[in-house]
């Protein structure tokens, strides 16, 4: 039988980090000891006031359908961060729960953009941004943060890359794949670009929580009544609470927007998985020391593993404020090994030193690779030595 697959599908770029982490999975199911460092995901279990208020939620019955934004107890859960966390303040028509951040995104751009739409993508970018953006029918337009400038775009950039068919901006920090944080002022002199375009800002914050070296997390959204009124807000609770796989994500801001956002969700999903819902609401009503501790575990593998990878040959590295990724320049590294691209040297690393990275082709960027330290620091250390060995080696033929 001929199957001829829809034009919309057949553009899509598979995603590069699944794909890696995948391949890595396979090799160590057949006894290669691989070190994978290609997840975007804590190493940590969920905290366990979450686990047990999800048990209770199935053994009280609460296994049905729910609205299809969400319950309204979970709402008022994220309401009450915004207020706690950025001094935001929320209506619960305004605010939507999805399962998780990267479905909130998918049904954001299928409901705000038209065919042709145009929407400004920052380079380096989270793989699918411009995947989704395509699926909507838009036109992903690539700004690039320069290395020099810590990967972020200047004002300057986006007002140049505005044109007439520009429907969004996507800012997401702190940033998959660097790392890096947008300081206060730098959002308001971006703010001001789009008010001023009177273009939709999509600010991607669901790396918030996890800030180092004494940083601020700032959303463009608590910067002024206009850019809150202009803002959609993406978070969830996957990475703050290492909740991956519990698929809980939201959106926050314009509430007709919020609104077309559930009535497509209400076709596609129903509602987000009921046991998660409670367990989110857990996660935002109980204590919050589990994050704290998650986070400084992040902040002291960083402060270790950070010195270690710019010692290696050919490595160069901006260094992260947030997250839990280093996204090395290792163009140079690459040419003294004997590759022509980043892409050969990644898959090197993983054939011979048996190291998964994620090469940066995946987010814009073909001279850096994203290593995630969401793992154990004798993990990290181990992966870091095998990948100076390695150049050190292939340096030397």
């Amino acid at each position: 039988m001929m199957v001829e697959l829809a034009n919309r599908v057949l553009s899509l770029t598979p995603s590069s980090t699944l794909a890696i982490t995948a391949k890595a999975k396979a090799l160590k199911q057949q006894g290669v000891d691989v070190i994978g460092l290609g997840a975007g995901e804590p190493d940590f279990n969920t905290p366990e006031h979450i686990l047990e208020a999800a048990a209770k939620s199935m053994n009280e019955g609460y296994t049905k359908y729910t609205p299809s934004g969400g319950l309204p107890a979970l709402k008022q859960a994220i309401i009450n961060k915004f207020v706690a966390d950025q001094g935001l303040s929320y209506q619960t028509n305004e605010i939507m729960v999805a399962t998780g951040a990267k479905h909130a995104l998918y049904t954001l751009f299928q409901v705000i953009v038209n065919n042709g739409d145009e929407v400004i993508i920052p380079i380096p970018y989270w793989v699918s941004y411009p995947e989704q953006v395509k699926l909507a029918g838009g036109i992903p337009v690539y700004v690039e943060g320069a290395e020099q400038n810590h990967f972020k775009i200047t004002p300057e950039q986006l007002a140049k890359a505005i044109t007439k068919r520009t429907k969004a901006v996507i800012i997401n920090s702190p940033s998959n794949p660097t790392g890096v944080l947008y300081t206060e002022d730098e959002l308001k002199q971006l703010g001001e670009v789009c008010l001023k375009a009177n273009i939709l800002i999509i600010s991607d914050e669901i790396y918030e929580k996890l800030v180092y070296d004494g940083s601020k997390h700032t959303s463009i959204a608590q910067l002024s009544p206009e850019l809150k009124e202009q803002t959609i807000i993406i978070n969830g609770v996957s990475k703050s609470h290492s909740m991956t796989g519990w698929r809980i994500g939201y959106a926050a801001g314009n509430k007709k927007i919020i609104e077309a956002m559930t009535n497509l969700a209400s076709h596609s999903t129903s509602n987000p998985t009921t046991t998660a819902q409670y367990a989110a609401i857990a996660a935002y009503n109980g204590p919050q020391a589990p994050v704290e501790e998650m986070r400084q575990a992040f902040e002291d593998r960083l402060t270790i593993i950070y010195d270690k990878l710019i010692a290696i040959p050919g490595f160069t590295c901006v260094k992260p404020q947030g997250a839990f990724y280093l996204y090395p320049n290792v163009k140079a590294a690459a040419t003294m090994t004997g590759y022509d691209t980043v892409d050969e040297f990644a898959t090197a690393l993983l054939d011979e030193a048996k190291v998964a990275v994620i090469p940066g082709s995946g987010f814009g960027t073909p001279d850096n690779i994203r290593l995630s330290y969401a793992t154990s620091l004798d993990q990290l250390e181990k992966a870091v030595s095998r990948i100076r060995d390695f150049v050190e080696e292939r340096s030397q033929d």
